[in-house]
């Protein structure tokens, strides 16, 4: 009950039909408790229906719910996420699979279809804050999606550093280990409407989740102020201070794409839709700017 859907193949199936350019991309698929060929075949179709805009976030999720509701054994976490993702890998690189692993039945020879729109579905690993999970993400040549909900980016930035170490001494391409930054997001006029209006929604979100797990959170109105400088993730505030977050994280971390999590705790549709503009007409295109302006720079140098 803390989001809005477990079936998100097919929620994104139905925003592919009323879209044609964004990308698709679950956020994120706990494939630990999931069976990897259910979840390739979903996300396979997607990729067809959608015109090869399909991208899937494999990994071992926040919480814990799942592994009771699957059947899944806590103990084996993971295991369980390391021998499902392995099977996730070569169900995506090869039509016909053998395979075989400690927690699903083998394959031997079977042809899995159907067959993505791309060569092959762009495949994130999700990272919350454990270096073992960026070492792994970089060491199987994987995007490495970071989610950070609070504090200052420069703390995560050593995960960055070791996940691309790890990608280079797998002997991975550089330039193909993308980095992506997830944080919890509201854009309004102005500073403060934006924080007034996200406030009541804010400590709705977490309000509820956290009760759910016999804990209570709180943050006043005036907590939040400070959150909306530079050096704090949390991506709340006027278009210019989120074009100087963004441009701020992308000087520690060098990534390739900022998502934002705008719809939370009952926030009205109107005011998610403003906030959703003022970052595709005021935000995305000075921050483009800004990132060709320094990489032009940088190669002229």
């Amino acid at each position: 009950m803390d989001f809005v859907t477990s079936s998100y193949a097919m929620v994104l199936a139905a925003i592919a039909q009323e879209t044609k350019q964004i990308r698709l991309t679950s956020t994120l698929s706990i494939i630990s408790t999931a069976d990897p060929v259910r979840v390739f075949e979903d996300f396979a179709t997607l990729d067809l229906i959608s015109g090869g805009r399909a991208e899937l976030i494999a990994g071992r999720g926040a919480f814990l719910e799942s592994f009771e509701l699957f059947g899944a054994d806590l103990k084996n976490y993971d295991e369980l996420f390391e021998n499902k993702l392995d099977l996730l890998l070569e169900l995506n690189k090869k039509e016909r699979v053998t395979w075989n692993g400690r927690f699903r039945s083998a394959l031997h020879d079977v042809s899995i279809s159907p067959r993505p729109y791309q060569k092959l579905l762009p495949i994130w690993i999700g990272v919350g804050g454990t270096p073992e999970s960026a070492v792994r993400a970089g060491r199987l040549g994987l995007n490495m999606a970071l989610g950070i909900l609070g504090g200052d980016p420069a703390r995560v930035k050593p995960l960055v550093d070791i996940y691309r170490a790890a990608g280079q001494a797998a002997g991975h391409d550089p330039s193909k280990l993308r980095v992506s930054v997830t944080g919890h997001s509201y854009i309004a006029k102005t500073s403060e409407q934006a924080l007034d209006e996200f406030h009541p929604h804010y400590i709705n979100y977490f309000s509820y989740f956290m009760k759910e797990r016999g804990q209570r959170f709180w943050v006043s109105r005036s907590d939040l102020d400070p959150m909306t400088a530079p050096d704090n993730v949390l991506a709340i505030g006027s278009p210019q201070q989120l074009i100087e977050k963004i441009l701020y994280q992308h000087e520690l971390f060098g990534h390739s794409r900022f998502m934002g999590q705008f719809d939370m705790g009952g926030q009205s549709l109107s005011k998610i839709a403003a906030a959703i503009e003022l970052l595709a007409t005021e935000v995305a295109p000075v921050v483009r700017r800004e990132i060709r302006k320094k990489s032009k720079n940088i190669t002229n140098s």
